[in-house]
C-alpha cells in the first residue's frame, strides 16, 4: 500500500519542510531576497542561530527561505503551512477554513488567514489568453445569496464574475463591478490576444467585440442553440459549475471584498488540472513556487 502523502517527512517535521522548500525554490543555490544574488552564501551554524538562517556574501544581510514570502513572520510551523497548501491544491472544490482549523489544529482565525495567504501565492499574473487563431470563451456569472421572497433591509447584492477560458488551456476570472459593454470590453482587451476567435452567448454587451479580435462568434441560448460545430460556451459554463459548487457547497458565502481571491483559487486549480498532466504533488509545488513577493501586510 502506498504511503499517504501527508505522512511524508516534509509534512510532519518543520526542518524537513524547510529543506523541501529550499530545494524547490533554490535549485541552483540560495538566493538572497535582499539583493538577488544567487549562490555563494553561507549558513549560520552557531548555537544562537535558528536552523535555516543564511548570510548573503554580497549585501551581508541575513535571510531564510521564507523571507519575502507569504510565510514570513508566521508563528505557524512550516510543515503545517505545507499541509495547508497541499489540502487547498488537492481539493477540487476547495476546503473551508473551518476544515483547515480542524485538520491542522490551529484556530479558525489562523486557518482563515493562512488560506488567504495561500490564495495570494496562487495568483497568476500572466495576462494574455488565446492567440494564433485559438478559441477563447467568455461569459459572466453571479455569486451571492439567493434573493429572498420578501426584500429585507441590507439585502446583499449578487456579485459578478467574468471568466475567460482558452479552449484546452487556461482560465482567467475577474470580479467585476458590473457586466456592461464598457467594463467587459476593457477586460477582453487586457486579457485576450487580438488574433483570437472569441466565442460568447448572444448578450448585448458583446455585440461590438468583433472589432477587437480575429472573429467573434455567438450562440443564441434564448432560441435553444447551445452548440454549432466548435462554436459553444460549454467550457466556460462547465468551469462555472465547479466554481459555484465550491462557493455554495464548501465556503457557503463569500464576501465581495475577498471574492477575487476565491476566484483566483479556482482558476489556479483549473490551470493546473490533471487534464494538462499536473497531479496533486505538482500542483502543490507550483503553488509553493508562487509564494515569493506576495506578503499580505495586514495582521491576524
Amino acid at each position: 500500500m502506498a504511503e499517504a502523502i501527508l505522512s511524508q517527512p516534509h509534512f510532519q517535521d518543520p526542518d524537513k519542510a524547510r529543506e523541501y522548500l529550499e530545494a524547490l525554490r533554490w535549485p541552483e543555490g540560495a538566493i538572497c531576497p535582499h539583493c538577488g544574488v544567487i549562490g555563494g552564501h553561507y549558513q549560520l551554524q552557531g548555537a544562537s542561530h535558528r536552523p535555516g538562517l543564511w548570510k548573503c556574501k554580497d549585501c551581508r544581510n541575513q535571510f531564510s527561505v521564507t523571507v519575502g514570502t507569504v510565510f514570513e513572520d508566521s508563528k505557524v510551523p512550516l510543515h503545517k503551512w505545507l499541509q495547508a497548501v497541499h489540502l487547498m491544491c488537492a481539493s477540487k472544490k476547495g476546503i473551508s477554513s473551518k476544515q483547515l482549523e480542524r485538520m491542522l489544529g490551529v484556530t479558525y482565525k489562523t486557518a482563515w488567514f493562512m488560506s488567504h495567504r495561500i490564495r495570494e501565492a496562487m495568483r497568476d499574473d500572466e495576462p494574455i489568453l488565446g492567440g494564433n487563431g485559438g478559441i477563447v470563451e467568455a461569459d459572466e456569472t453571479f455569486v451571492g445569496r439567493r434573493r429572498p421572497a420578501v426584500k429585507r433591509r441590507g439585502q446583499q447584492k449578487k456579485q459578478a464574475v467574468f471568466s475567460l477560458v482558452e479552449r484546452n488551456g487556461k482560465v482567467r476570472s475577474i470580479h467585476v463591478p458590473d457586466v456592461t459593454a464598457a467594463t467587459l470590453k476593457e477586460k477582453l482587451q487586457k486579457h485576450v490576444a487580438r488574433d483570437t476567435r472569441l466565442v460568447t452567448d448572444n448578450a448585448g454587451q458583446y455585440r461590438k467585440a468583433k472589432a477587437d479580435f480575429q472573429s467573434h462568434e455567438t450562440v443564441n441560448h434564448l432560441h435553444g442553440e447551445y452548440a454549432r460545430g466548435d462554436v459553444h460556451t460549454n467550457t466556460v459554463e462547465g468551469y462555472f459549475s465547479i466554481m459555484k459548487r465550491g462557493i455554495f457547497g464548501v465556503f457557503q458565502h463569500v464576501s465581495s471584498q475577498h471574492l477575487q481571491r476565491y476566484a483566483t483559487e479556482f482558476d489556479f486549480r483549473y490551470n493546473n488540472r490533471s487534464a494538462l498532466g499536473v497531479n496533486d504533488v505538482q500542483r502543490t509545488d507550483n503553488a509553493l513556487r508562487g509564494i515569493a513577493g506576495r506578503r499580505l501586510t495586514y495582521r491576524m
